[in-house]
């Protein structure tokens, strides 16, 4: 009944406190982009420079083969800006891609390197072998897979290859799954921010304001414990995200989302959030002296998010931080036919840490009370 109590006074208190209208500002601006300012479908044409270096029977058999995948069939000329110069190239708009054709390499090389997320290519015609030869500018941040690709790709015996690989046996285990737009595809990393990352910030302020104001020296007085103090708290945040969270969701997603998994994993990896919050302000006095710890945390959360969005940005290591199984476990949450034990899994793991965590600030708290 204590906890009860505690839970409903803190509940109270936090819907009066600034940080409670700060949460509620952070929902509302998330839930405006979501609905008004990102699109179903973004343009990701990629843009893609090629330079021909060949004969003019061979090099209009390449254009040819563009142009019959060109969106409607034709190509148009376009300027192109680079350091102060202005240049015609001819573009051709695929499904997939924008083509454009340059004159020479001295512009191709210069337009690569002026738009860092573009790749350019030279196709030369080898007359001693006979054969073409093709010339990659890469930006440096590619995979290795995709740089490896881009080595076999035009190898002499492409049909082997082909046949090879053609030979590999492919099962398609689970069916039904329906591509997220996107809208949708923006969703998990924009809940994981709202709930855990500033849960992490909110709960490490309220509890500063409680050392302020005296409130946990006075459990030195009192019957009560420490840990119905802390759990109060953390019950309090996982409350408020779970609301502000499916404020997000709902008008979003409508009925999609798996609704029970989502609730499970925002209350397990809110109380883990919670927990570490409560460590990093068992260390400090206040929020100026934690402001280095709490925002260095923060920003290592942050990083799944930036591979999220960048997926050609997979380092191993990024693994190893949990917010990255969070960010996939929402995911999973939102899509048709999404993989459930996975989000089991990662609630049962963000519960452990919690509790770990949570019972080592709780140590905290009483050893800070007993000096």
């Amino acid at each position: 009944m204590k906890l009860w109590y505690s839970y409903l006074k803190e509940l109270k208190l936090s819907s009066k406190g600034f940080y409670f209208y700060m949460e509620i500002l952070m929902t509302v601006i998330i839930l405006v982009l979501l609905l008004f300012v990102i699109p179903e479908e973004m343009d990701n044409k990629h843009d893609e420079y090629i330079m021909f270096d060949m004969p003019v029977q061979a090099e209009e058999y390449y254009v040819n083969i563009i142009k019959e995948n060109d969106i409607d069939g034709k190509s148009e000329i376009i300027e192109i800006e680079i350091e102060d110069k202005v240049i015609n190239v001819e573009l051709y708009v695929t499904e997939e891609s924008k083509l454009h054709i340059f004159d020479n390499e001295e512009d191709l090389i210069a337009a690569t390197e002026a738009d860092r997320p573009s790749i350019g290519a030279k196709i030369t015609w080898d007359k001693a072998n006979s054969n073409y030869k093709y010339d990659y500018y890469l930006q440096g941040y590619e995979s290795e897979k995709l740089r490896n690709l881009y080595t076999i790709i035009h190898v002499k015996d492409l049909e082997a290859l082909v046949a090879k690989g053609d030979s590999y046996e492919v099962k398609v285990l689970k069916t039904g799954h329906e591509r997220l737009n996107t809208k949708q595809n923006a969703v998990p990393a924009l809940i994981t921010f709202n709930g855990s990352l500033m849960g992490l910030f909110i709960i490490a302020a309220y509890i500063f304001l409680d050392k302020q104001e005296g409130v946990i020296k006075a459990y030195a007085v009192t019957a009560s414990h420490v840990w119905e103090y802390l759990l109060s708290k953390a019950l309090t945040l996982m409350t408020v995200t779970t609301i502000t969270t499916f404020i997000i969701i709902v008008p979003v997603m409508g009925t999609q989302p798996t609704y029970w998994a989502m609730l499970i994993l925002l209350l397990t990896s809110a109380f883990f959030s919670s927990a570490i919050g409560l460590v990093i302000s068992s260390f400090f006095d206040n929020m100026t002296q934690s402001f280095g710890a709490i925002y260095g945390v923060m920003i290592l959360f942050m990083l799944p998010a930036i591979e999220y969005f960048i997926p050609s940005w997979n380092p191993l290591w990024i693994k190893f931080i949990p917010i990255y199984y969070l960010i996939q476990g929402f995911k999973e949450t939102i899509m048709v036919n999404g993989d459930m034990t996975y989000v089991m899994l990662s609630s049962a793991g963000f519960l452990l840490m919690g509790i770990i965590f949570f019972l080592y600030a709780n140590h905290r708290f009483k050893k800070n009370l007993a000096v």
